[in-house]
């Protein structure tokens, strides 16, 4: 009887132990990181930031979008719907609505006003997003009494996490160096970020420069501080430390070094105080986006000091939201995951020095020719009505009315863009699945299509070719480069492993569903991974 009371006891406790949940959920997403930045700068990390959460959680070391274009929007929206934009709908961080023939950035919305700032930079809404996301699923299980905020140096990457239940999204507005958000939330900023917003943070920041956090001949992992192929900051003549900041718009400017990146963590951390997330008798979720990858890997590219440098700051900004988490909530109190909405390609000039294959594809001349190339074959008429993600849009309604088929203008534009460098296979995208190219290519353009969004035609450029300047690096293609990111989840209920078995940006929100005992997106596709 003493066994069978012990066992009764024993078996309720790891009930209640299974039943309860964490104080607070953060989502980390680095915008434009790379899976192996992880490894390349690990000696140089310190124990409390990225080697933590390596160290003590799950890393899932062979995560994969499943979609392309890989862009800002599309991925976070996939982060945290758990699906893909022929689901949720956000192809791009721009398209052109078929039906009206109008260019629609991915956030925008009208029918709102900015709050916190006298510009337009608030006028935005997840309004374009078609599912729920976990944050919105969170909120729901627990009858809306959780609290859900996000925030991110770029609108879309804290409007699509916050999901469209989100109690606060916020985004820094360089007009005024301030974090703004719309009247979509609430009618006026938090007392809290009003004070933070007056405290001048962004001046304080640029006024000291940027320099290397080390001594610069330590960055042995990255190539040389010179590098033609690299891009400047405004005023610079060069692309070398130190960076004086003292050119262009200094509140903008800090967008492109570290320090925009522990602005946001400043901000951040003063939301999780004021905000008492975690301290709500609920499950919250606290959302970040660090932008500032984004911004030096696309001016510096993947293998320049400034990007190392970055890096090595943003280790330092982790482990002190990890190390608050801690004081504030208690360890094992909270979970964490972390990913990037993307990663990146090799600065073609650079790799090229090197006798790597790689170049720039002459977007403006492919075009101009293959409008060209149309008048020829049926007139001047107006058949490409706009082009963005490396598609085409034609106009249906010329085409119905001068009885062109689609067909004939396929012929066409395919036998122009042929004669381009660089150029790999023209894609009908009513039709992915009879391309030529492989089978998980082929699947990668259907999950990111869908028709009132996206447009008629790609062309498909070949690996380490992108549309770009002759400086500097983008991301976008469905090659590995841009599709291999991070997958870390820490701190609740997880132990130390390696998953080596692919994964994929979808599964997420999944995962987390599944943890939290509560329903996953409305769109959702993914697994949960075991």
């Amino acid at each position: 009887m003493k066994k069978l009371f012990i066992l009764t006891l024993t078996l309720l406790s790891l009930s209640a132990a299974a039943q309860k949940k964490p104080a607070l959920v953060v989502g980390i997403v680095v915008d434009q990181m790379r899976y192996e930045y992880l490894y390349k700068y690990f000696d140089r990390y310190s124990d409390k930031g990225f080697k933590r959460l390596m160290r003590e959680g799950i890393n899932c070391t062979d995560n994969h979008y499943n979609y392309a274009p890989t862009v800002t929007a599309a991925g976070h929206a996939s982060v945290y719907t758990g699906t893909v934009p022929a689901v949720h709908g956000i192809v791009g961080n721009e398209w052109i609505d078929v039906a009206s023939g109008k260019k629609v950035y991915c956030v925008d919305d009208s029918t709102v006003q900015t709050i916190g700032s006298k510009s337009k930079a608030g006028l935005m809404s997840p309004k374009n997003l078609w599912t729920s996301t976990i944050t919105d699923q969170l909120k729901m299980a627990q009858n809306y009494k959780s609290k859900t905020i996000a925030i991110a140096l770029k609108d879309r990457g804290s409007i699509l996490p916050g999901g469209h239940t989100a109690d606060g999204s916020y985004w820094y507005d360089s007009a005024d160096g301030y974090w703004i958000t719309s009247s979509f939330y609430t009618k006026e900023l938090p007392t809290w970020v009003q004070k933070f917003n007056l405290e001048g943070r962004p001046h304080k920041y640029v006024s000291k420069g940027w320099n290397t956090l080390y001594p610069i001949s330590t960055y042995t992992h990255s190539a040389e501080d010179n590098i033609v192929s690299e891009g400047k900051l405004s005023g610079e003549k060069t692309p070398t430390f130190p960076h004086e900041l003292k050119s262009g718009n200094a509140l903008e400017i800090i967008r492109s070094t570290p320090f925009g990146n522990s602005l946001t963590k400043d901000f951040a951390l003063k939301a999780l105080e004021e905000e008492k997330l975690g301290k709500n008798g609920t499950t919250d979720f606290l959302a970040i986006s660090f932008s500032s990858t984004d911004y030096v890997g696309h001016t510096f590219g993947p293998q320049s000091i400034e990007l190392e440098d970055t890096y090595l700051r943003l280790d330092q900004d982790i482990a002190e939201i990890l190390t608050q988490l801690d004081v504030t909530l208690g360890k094992n109190q909270y979970l964490v995951f972390l990913t990037a909405d993307h990663a990146v390609a090799e600065i073609p000039a650079y790799i090229n020095s090197k006798r790597l294959p790689g170049g720039v594809f002459d977007s403006g001349k492919a075009i101009n020719e293959a409008k060209t190339a149309l008048k020829q074959a049926f007139g001047d008429v107006e058949i490409i009505q706009g082009t963005d993600n490396n598609q085409i849009y034609l106009n249906n309604t010329n085409l119905e009315r001068w009885q062109i088929s689609r067909e004939a203008v396929a012929k066409v534009l395919e036998k122009s863009f042929r004669k381009q460098a660089g150029f790999s296979a023209f894609i009908d995208l009513n039709n992915v699945s009879n391309s030529p190219i492989p089978a998980i290519y082929r699947e990668m353009l259907i999950n990111g299509y869908h028709p009132s969004r996206s447009g008629d035609f790609m062309y498909l450029l070949k690996p380490q070719w992108f549309v770009g300047g002759k400086t500097g690096t983008t991301h976008s293609a469905v090659y590995a480069y841009d599709t291999h990111v991070p997958l870390l989840f820490f701190g609740w209920n997880v132990k130390p492993k390696e998953i080596s078995q692919r994964t994929h940006i979808s599964d997420i929100a999944s995962t987390l569903a599944n943890w939290l005992k509560i329903n996953e997106p409305s769109g959702s596709i993914g697994k949960v991974i075991q």
